[in-house]
């Protein structure tokens, strides 16, 4: 089916049908929400499927023998010779192995883009009124996350045990820190997610921040909360910022879309939270939320709103078009109604400073 095809989909629940039902999940909404067993275990399928594509596990491996990664929410029990959810480790005479090489390397590609760019928190962001300046980003190719409307699902093409394929490197963090020059005023790590090679990100983005360059993250925040909490320290340090792609606030819900659970993501934002005031120039931490059509619906991203203003209602929070694309790219893209009622319900929900994003991707359909 081409991108943005509107024909109807029947859920496997209900029966009921829809053009909002996503062909490659076949639930509604309203069957995530109040029927989540057997919604669990038809998205459970789903995701197997589709990493199975890619050669990744289908699920996070828990062998009752295996070596335990703690990295991200994960934390497979890797067998020896197996990999774990993220594609980046295994086991070699029970010890956990980096599959992108030693020394300790990240699976990444890099670029310099020339700010103001088009970063989640462009509006609220120092980086915005550098116009002589530039972005060094840094795009690692690996995930803890299966988002099924992924719109950087490329990087699964690329096996880090073999031969590398497109732009995607292997370099050292003080090979990639090297890259930065006088005109790089910040540095974003995002991806796929930097939370799956967090020790090499956290690793440049000090050897960065040595040379007064502004450290930013765009992650779902799936990282070991001590992870986590040493990147929100070097952001808060050097003037950048982190943003928190929040993708639903239901768990059941979170888990057919992305194949995970919320709860870390929650816990660390919460925890990335209580500081945003220890900055009040710039902000800390941002949030977003992409709006899918027929499942991120305006009472999600209210209840989202609502766990972001009871935390501090000063945070920003972007609301962002969302696109067709991978295993969701029979949906249509967002309309113009369904931003404006998700807009309506963060602002309701008590935040202070909410916009949309991507707004050239609205559609006025439906």
């Amino acid at each position: 089916m081409t991108k943005g095809a509107t024909a109807e989909q029947c859920c496997a629940i209900c029966g009921a049908t829809s053009t909002l039902i996503a062909g490659s999940i076949g639930l509604c909404l309203d069957c995530i929400r109040k029927k989540p067993n057997q919604a669990l275990l038809v998205s459970e399928q789903v995701h197997a499927r589709a990493r199975l594509r890619f050669g990744l596990p289908p699920k996070p491996p828990q062998a009752e023998k295996g070596v335990r990664c703690t990295l991200c929410f994960r934390e497979c029990r890797i067998p020896e010779g197996g990999r774990g959810y993220c594609g980046m480790r295994t086991v070699r005479e029970d010890r956990l192995v980096h599959l992108a090489g030693k020394p300790a390397r990240g699976l990444l590609h890099w670029y310099r883009d020339p700010l103001p760019t088009n970063c989640v928190a462009d509006w609220v962001c120092q980086g915005s009124r550098r116009y002589a300046k530039h972005n060094l980003a840094v795009f690692y190719g690996s995930c803890t996350l299966d988002c099924l409307f992924c719109q950087n699902f490329h990087f699964r093409t690329t096996d880090p045990a073999r031969d590398r394929q497109g732009r995607i490197d292997a370099l050292s963090a003080q090979v990639l820190a090297e890259t930065a020059n006088s005109r790089t005023y910040c540095v974003c790590f995002f991806g796929g997610d930097p939370a799956s090679q967090m020790p090499h990100a956290l690793a440049a983005a000090r050897a960065l921040a040595d040379r007064g360059i502004a450290v930013c993250w765009e992650t779902a925040g799936t990282a070991h909360p001590k992870l986590m909490d040493r990147a929100v320290q070097l952001s808060l340090e050097t003037g950048g910022c982190v943003k928190f792609d929040l993708k639903a606030y239901d768990e059941n819900l979170h888990h057919v879309l992305t194949g995970g659970s919320n709860r870390r993501t929650l816990e660390n934002f919460a925890a990335a939270a209580a500081r945003f005031e220890e900055r009040p120039s710039t902000p800390l931490v941002v949030a977003s939320t992409l709006l899918v059509p027929g499942y991120v619906d305006a009472e999600e991203v209210g209840r989202i709103a609502s766990f972001i203003a009871d935390l501090n209602p000063s945070i920003p929070y972007a609301l962002l078009a969302f696109y067709p694309h991978f295993e969701m790219a029979d949906l249509p893209r967002t309309s113009l109604r369904h931003s404006h009622a998700a807009l309506a319900a963060a602002r309701s929900a008590g935040l202070q400073n909410v916009r949309l994003g991507n707004v050239h991707l609205l559609s006025e359909a439906y």
